[in-house]
Formats: C-alpha cells, structure tokens, sequence
C-alpha cells in the first residue's frame, strides 16, 4: 500500500490535538489528526461521571471557538465532550478515528508515521497523544493474593456501585479527592484516603467569586518564593489548619510543588468539609497487600473491601518515540510546545505539562505557538516545491465521525 501524506499528522484527538489541527489550518497548513480511538476526546469519555473542570469555562475553550455558555461555569464531563465534537466539526478537522500510531522514523526531510490502517508520510508530527494515556498501577508486593475488588481510577464511574461498603482509595490527587468525595455522597460505608506525600489543597475560588485559576494566572510570572508565600497566606485563611485532621502542611509550597514536583494542589470540590465532618479519613501510604488485608506504612493493617488505585497515569511515549533521543529517563519529554530538538526536527509535543495556570488554556496558548513555528519551518520547502502532495480529502475510517 502506497503512504498518505499531509503536510503535518497530529497524533491525538483529545483537546491538545484538535488545538493543533486548528491552528495549524488557520495558519494555511494542511493537517490529518490520527486518533487509536473511536471517537474524539475518547480519555475525557472514560473519566469518572462527577467529573467537572476546575478552570472557569471562558479560560478553557480552545482557538477558534468557546465553550458554549449552556455548560456552566464549571464544565462536566460530558458537556467536554460534547464541545470537542462540536470543535472537530466546527473547524472540520480531517480526523481519522480508529487508528493507531505505532512507530515515527525520519527519513530524510520527512517523517514516517507507521500505523495501525497503513503510513504516512508528513513534513511535521505533533504528538498530542497527554499524560493520561496509560493507567499507573504500583507493583505492589502481594498486590495479586487481595482478596478484595482493585481497580485503577480509571475503571472508576460512580460511587452508587459502591454504597454501603467499606473502600480505600490510594492517592492525594485530584482524582483521589473527588472520588473520596463521590463515595461518601454515595452512601459507602467507610472511606479512607492512603496518601504518601502530603499536598497541597486550595479552594476552587476565593471567597466563592474568584476563581483560584486567576490568581494562579496573576502569581505565574512571580519568583517561586513569592508566589508560595501569597498563596499560603490566602490558604491559611481559606482552607486553615487541616493537620489534625491526618493532613499537615507541606514542606514545600504550592507553587514549587507543583513546578519542581509535577504535584497539583488537591482543588476543593467537597473534600474540606467531608474531611471536617469525619467522613474521610486519612492513612498513611500503601506498602502492599496480604490476603484480605492492606499493609500501610506505619504498620497498620487494614481490610477494605475496595481498593480504588487513584496512582496517575504514564504518558507511554517509549514505543511512539523512545528511539528518537528525546525522552528523559523518565519518560517525559525534554522539550515540549513550540521547542523542538536537533534529533527530530518538526516534531512539537503538545500537552505534557500539568501547568498551575489551567491545563487547556496552556494547551490553547502553545498550540498557536506550535502551529506558527511549523508554518515558519515548512514554508521555505513548500516554496521550494518539496513538500509533500496535496492534502487528503476529510474521511473517517470505521466509526462515528466526529
């Protein structure tokens, strides 16, 4: 089968990649969005049912079209979703669903882009694939002889399935949070939170009318120090001393926790005032299981009957892109955004930050950035008579077109 070609394949159909396809087209660059899944925001589907976003819904659309004003202040879920379609449909983006990215290789001026329905050939590649692609869970010791139910918080959809039963949930994140949140308003009979690294944990708005968004955005281009102080000095009087309920302050501040440690504050959604009440109750860190039994740090021997494993999630780049010299031990990648490296040019990453200001306003801001720096990078070849042949007409492979 002879390759495709697009003057740019972005891999991914979450918010990050139709940013990209957008802007890019809008800077008169022709691109194919290559998405393994049956549909667009095909992550955002699989999220919990109480989901709603933490950033106010006019600093989370992404270029070219606003959230609609019927979903909210504080967007679900569902009504997401029901944008990123209407975003794809808007821009009439050239998704192609059902299809799997399995290897890029340069090949001379070009990339090759191997998937699952035949290659392709392309001037540039964004990869949009986000850190949530692939569920984290521990090893464990004696994670396989539980008795009880383990589930990753991915496989997480409402706390009504959980009533009347005793659950742990692993995890300080936002996920953990909200999830302890669901299952107490869902009737579960005990739930305690396991939790390694105290975090930070701040109010959705101050004083219930500005948004914690903006005065993330206001304390962004402060020195680290300064923007810690402010933000503690505002917690204290919003959140106060929650240490003798199993959370003490943590060592580091919000910012440079977030910065230095990749660890988002817990944004308050209902679980301050379930913890005050006693219907959360904090334990130390999961050291593994045995039998009918977990085994927490400080020795304590636990016997939940559902264990929810909120641990995160692995951006799984190693396969995509693990020969091309551009991922940390880690996994992360070293540059990200409009930066690329000399080991592969035009190839942005966009995506794999977890930055304080709002995931999708960030993701909006850089995919203009990427979408200018590939327009500028592909246009002395597309003057040249080099780049590749005209784009390919809008099709779906199997599935809903979105």
């Amino acid at each position: 089968m002879p390759d495709s070609s697009a003057e740019v394949v972005v891999i991914g159909a979450g918010p990050g990649g139709l940013a990209a396809a957008a802007t890019l087209a809008r800077e008169g660059v022709r691109a194919v969005v290559l998405e393994r899944a049956g549909s667009v925001g095909a992550s955002w589907r699989g999220h919990y049912d109480r989901l709603h976003l933490h950033t106010v819904r006019w600093l989370s659309g992404l270029p070219g079209l606003p959230i609609p004003r019927r979903e909210g202040r504080w967007v679900s879920r569902d009504g997401l979703v029901r944008y990123l379609e209407l975003y794809a449909q808007h821009h009439r983006l050239d998704v192609r669903t059902r299809t799997e990215v399995t290897r890029l290789s340069r090949r001379g001026t070009s990339w090759r882009v191997e998937t699952s329905r035949g290659d392709w050939t392309a001037a540039g590649v964004v990869v949009a694939t986000g850190y949530n692609r692939v569920p984290h869970l521990p090893a464990w010791p004696g994670r396989e002889s539980f008795r009880g139910a383990l589930l990753h918080s991915s496989a997480y959809g409402t706390g009504a399935a959980f009533a009347g039963r005793d659950v742990l949930v692993v995890g300080a994140g936002n996920s953990g949070a909200e999830i302890a949140v669901d299952l107490v308003e869902h009737g579960a009979a005990r739930v305690r939170v396991s939790i390694r690294t105290p975090p930070n944990v701040v109010r959705r708005t101050v004083a219930g009318l500005l948004p914690t968004q903006l005065v993330s955005i206001a304390l962004r281009r402060l020195p680290l120090p300064v923007s810690d102080a402010l933000a503690r000095a505002t917690a204290r009087l919003t959140v106060g001393d929650l240490s003798r309920f199993g959370l003490p302050r943590p060592a580091r501040g919000i910012y440079t926790q977030m910065i230095r440690d990749r660890q988002i504050p817990i944004i308050d959604v209902g679980f301050i005032a379930a913890l005050r009440a006693g219907k959360l109750e904090i334990v130390p860190a999961v050291e593994g299981f045995e039998a009918n039994v977990v085994i927490l740090r400080d020795g304590r021997r636990v016997a939940p009957e559902v264990v929810v494993a909120a641990t995160g999630f692995r951006a799984g780049l190693d396969g995509l892109l693990g020969g091309l010299g551009i991922l940390a031990a880690d996994g992360s990648p070293v540059v990200h955004g409009a930066r690329t490296s000399p080991l592969a040019p035009d190839l942005h990453l966009l995506g794999f930050t977890n930055p304080p200001t709002g995931n999708l306003r960030e993701l909006a801001l850089d995919a203009r950035r990427v979408a200018r720096a590939l327009r500028a990078s592909l246009a002395p070849r597309t003057r040249a008579g080099t780049s590749p042949s005209p784009g390919v007409s809008i099709h779906r492979e199997a599935g809903p077109s979105r």
